[in-house]
């Protein structure tokens, strides 16, 4: 296994403090309102007070709040912060540029956070308040009718369909797992199981995604802290430390037409996968529970095949065999994930997998808080995973972007 440069941080940082706001699609409050509770609830479940945060990131799609104003309503006077513009790869990389930060001794302690009115204010997908506007890089795609995330993956989607022989029935697997995850979890905003006859029978969004096939558009504010693990190891929580980061690693042409240099169905995740893994010394076979990026259905499944965790072209096979399930031998998107507990933009996956590794998946058990679970997955029960080491999470941003994560007990 190769061995990068960021393999000398190794177990050097952790996550020690998660929070949320209810999920929801009528938040009937600003993204200021969801920012500062996210926040304030990763602050309170880490033990830490706004004197021992320093550091502030945030991401957004000019759709959010930035960190001076989150920061100043809590008390937190920052001696680092950064609001960046980005999608659904941006956590895992901040969470390598806090490392970064407070590596160099520009500050101590970073919180991470996303707050956004996904539902009720700016809609991803170019309704609601925001109108298509076609400038930059949009200009490449939107005129010719790819304005959506739907639109424009799609030709990878239909690429794998080809090349391999893929099904909407397999990759509807994905939905029918993610439902049961949800249906445990009592924040999931659609906690409903489904079947892979109700996936294919909902109507067409764009050839290959059904309604079903897609994520649900979410008002919500989530938030981590990340510090040293010597910090980490002393404030209330267990920490979850991290392995391994690769952040925003791209395909050739990424910004426009990726697919002009194939392979069309292979993502960045195939990039990714040797510097997350040389960097953590560990390989998929290492891995207990994944949380890969599911803004659709097929998003998992061309992850999960770019990072190792079958080979390519049985992407198809692996998310069908209910390997993916709990009670599976790998999990994925324990908590519904965005297909059905709500869509975070790709931080609700970073503090699911907090949680398995603390053994505190909040589902219907009664003593989930102490660890206490009955691993009996029949419908709302139990979420928790058994014996939970390693974790894994995979950013997609796009077909040619993507970020990962590893983190550990």
């Amino acid at each position: 296994m190769l061995e990068f440069p960021g393999s000398r941080l190794r177990d050097r940082y952790a996550i020690a403090g998660i929070g949320a706001t209810e999920f929801s699609r009528d938040s009937g409050r600003t993204t200021r309102a969801l920012g500062v509770e996210a926040v304030r609830a990763a602050m309170v479940d880490s033990g830490l007070g706004a004197g021992d945060i320093d550091g502030m990131l945030s991401y957004h799609g000019n759709d959010s709040t930035t960190s001076p104003v989150i920061a100043g309503d809590l008390g937190i006077r920052l001696n680092f912060y950064m609001d960046c513009s980005g999608g659904g790869s941006s956590i895992e990389a901040l969470i390598g540029l806090a490392m970064g930060a407070i590596e160099v001794g520009m500050c101590r302690t970073v919180a991470i956070f996303r707050a956004m009115n996904g539902y009720t204010g700016t809609r991803i997908g170019g309704t609601g308040r925001q109108a298509p506007v076609f400038t930059g890089t949009s200009l490449d795609q939107g005129i010719h009718g790819m304005h959506s995330a739907a639109q424009s993956f799609a030709p990878s989607f239909m690429r794998h369909m080809y090349e391999y022989g893929t099904t909407s029935e397999q990759v509807a697997h994905v939905k029918v797992a993610h439902s049961k995850h949800a249906s445990n979890n009592p924040r999931a905003l659609y906690p409903k199981r489904v079947t892979v006859e109700d996936v294919v029978s909902s109507r067409w969004i764009t050839k290959p995604l059904h309604l079903l096939d897609c994520c649900l558009e979410t008002d919500n504010g989530v938030a981590i802290i990340v510090t040293s693990a010597e910090h980490a190891r002393d404030l209330r929580q267990p920490p979850a430390y991290i392995a391994g980061v690769a952040g925003r690693v791209n395909k050739d042409q990424p910004g426009g037409y990726h697919w002009s240099r194939g392979p069309i169905s292979r993502v960045a995740g195939h990039y990714a996968a040797p510097i997350v893994f040389g960097q953590a010394g560990l390989g998929p076979e290492d891995i207990d529970v994944t949380g890969s990026y599911d803004a659709f259905t097929f998003t998992p499944m061309l992850q999960l095949e770019a990072y190792g965790f079958c080979k390519e072209g049985e992407g198809g096979d692996y998310v069908s065999s209910g390997i993916i399930e709990l009670g599976g031998a790998r999990p994925n998107n324990t908590s519904g994930g965005h297909l059905c507990e709500g869509y975070t933009h790709g931080i609700g996956h970073i503090v699911e997998n907090v949680r398995q590794l603390r053994h505190q998946a909040d589902d219907y058990c009664p003593g989930w808080e102490r660890g206490e679970h009955t691993y009996d997955y029949s419908e709302g029960g139990c979420r928790q995973a058994k014996d939970v080491e390693v974790t894994m999470n995979m950013g997609w941003a796009s077909p040619p972007t993507g970020s990962a994560l590893i983190m550990h007990k």
